[in-house]
């Protein structure tokens, strides 16, 4: 099982969290798809709820602020040791502070920006809590990537402000993915979406989630008032599902069982 009890190395994803029109319906769905635990903190946290699987961190959840017209959605954050000089160089690359840094108790800082590529990611310097501490197994998050629609920006801006080393997955006009690495490591992916991402969606942070199968988590998902937005296809990475839960926020469901019933390693 991957568990950590470290921090993550600067410049690597290391949480995420819905914001939600509905708390209660969103902490139903989530609990129910990936038999997580939620747990709200108290007013001082304005509610929010943490997810855990087996006792081990892997989400969070917050409501929508009333007035806020942004669509309910998941959130990447991305682990730094200095915020501020973080948030200082970002938008001296062009990046926009939506939320600028607070601290949030004991446990960490927090901002979130717009990329200039026009994409949310959050930021995180941890001090009690480092994020993450279940990550690439079932029901927890396995992978995180940017969709954009201006790719050399996007390219640029992570490399010099999270000091990526960039790996070209493939460099063509009909796939172009690179993969971000810190220290060697393959921490986060970057997808040339420009040529199919609707006009009406802008760039953006997609959350991959582990499952053991994801064709009967599709139907779970369905089950629980989800919609399906591309069905499970095998790929070379694993199946892989697009879906929205039940207030439209979009995430992607993993599985390394293939429809064949053969797995990704076999």
């Amino acid at each position: 099982m991957t568990i950590r009890d470290t921090p993550f190395a600067p410049g690597t994803p290391c949480w995420v969290d819905l914001l939600s029109s509905d708390v209660e319906k969103s902490t139903t769905f989530y609990s129910e798809l990936f038999d997580w635990h939620a747990e709200a903190a108290g007013e001082e946290f304005g509610g929010y709820v943490t997810f855990d699987s087996d006792g081990h961190a892997v989400g969070g959840l917050m409501g929508r602020m009333p007035g806020m017209e942004s669509p309910d959605a998941w959130s990447t954050y991305i682990s730094t040791d200095d915020i501020d000089a973080t948030v200082q160089a970002a938008t001296g690359s062009g990046a926009q502070v939506i939320a600028p840094p607070m601290q949030v108790g004991d446990i960490g800082k927090m901002a979130v920006l717009i990329d200039p590529a026009g994409a949310a990611v959050g930021l995180w310097q941890p001090l009690s809590f480092f994020g993450f501490s279940k990550y690439n197994e079932t029901g927890s998050v396995t992978w995180d990537e940017v969709h954009s629609k201006d790719f050399p920006a996007t390219v640029a801006f992570y490399e010099k402000i999270f000091g990526w080393t960039i790996e070209k997955t493939g460099d063509s006009d009909e796939f172009r993915y690179y993969q971000g690495q810190i220290n060697g490591q393959t921490v986060a992916g970057m997808m040339d979406s420009k040529s199919f991402l609707p006009a009406e969606v802008p760039s953006h942070w997609a959350v991959y989630f582990s499952v053991a199968d994801a064709d009967e988590s599709i139907a779970k998902v369905i089950e629980l008032g989800g919609t399906v937005l591309r069905p499970a296809e095998d790929t070379p990475f694993g199946r892989i599902a697009d879906v929205a839960d039940s207030t439209g926020a979009m995430f992607k469901l993993h599985s390394a069982k293939m429809a064949d019933g053969s797995t990704l390693s076999s």
